[in-house]
């Protein structure tokens, strides 16, 4: 094969281009498999493009480096819970009702986003050091303060045993807890998801819930 015909091959398998935004979306879907599956130290922008069928040059014009796809993926898995959550509380209802759903939608998230959860919630220090910890501590903090809110409104409705803060923080372990176990050890016999999750929110309502 000649090296006209290798170039002409290599540059059918590039994608046209497409809008900015799709793009986008592309790079990041991509990039958060790769992250998953490879590592993130072991993930590259070259990784990256292949997977998307982008020349390592065309990405760099959406993102400058990989600690930012990484930043972007983090930033909008917590958009997204951000607009579960605002769903939720603008329906209203008893606050322990509003908690309940809240905690439901994280936990509906966690499952139907496995690998945007693993970067963004059980990150390691280099990973943690690349974008998902500064995530984590802006987006990820007003999250949890929105949801501490409605716990203490529970507390002064009367209806929390203990402190509303380490109430807030048992709630949301809690959640995080079954989440990030049932992604991680997928080869363990879990019972349904939905029944799993029930289960583990009625045990904490119980424990923590005045009746």
């Amino acid at each position: 094969m000649s090296a006209e015909s290798v170039t002409s091959s290599t540059r059918s398998t590039r994608k046209p281009k497409g809008e900015g935004h799709a793009r986008r979306a592309e790079i990041l879907a991509a990039a958060e498999r790769i992250f998953v599956e490879v590592g993130y130290e072991g993930a590259t922008i070259r990784k990256i493009a292949d997977e998307v069928g982008l020349s390592s040059t065309a990405l760099y014009m959406h993102f400058s480096e990989k600690s930012e796809i990484l930043h972007e993926i983090c930033r909008l898995a917590f958009a997204r819970l951000q607009a579960a959550n605002a769903v939720v509380v603008a329906e209203g209802g008893p606050p322990e009702v509003v908690l309940r759903k809240l905690m439901e939608a994280y936990v509906d998230f966690g499952f139907e986003n496995p690998n945007a959860y693993r970067l963004t919630y059980l990150t390691r220090p280099v990973e943690a050091r690349d974008g998902a910890q500064s995530a984590a501590q802006m987006l990820g903090g007003e999250l949890f303060k929105a949801f501490e809110a409605i716990v203490e409104q529970a507390a002064a409705a009367g209806r929390l045993r203990g402190d509303a803060k380490a109430s807030a923080q048992t709630l949301w372990a809690g959640s995080h807890g079954i989440v990030s176990l049932v992604i991680t050890k997928p080869y363990f016999d879990w019972v349904d998801h939905k029944t799993l999750t029930a289960t583990m929110l009625d045990a904490l309502f119980i424990g923590l819930l005045k009746p």
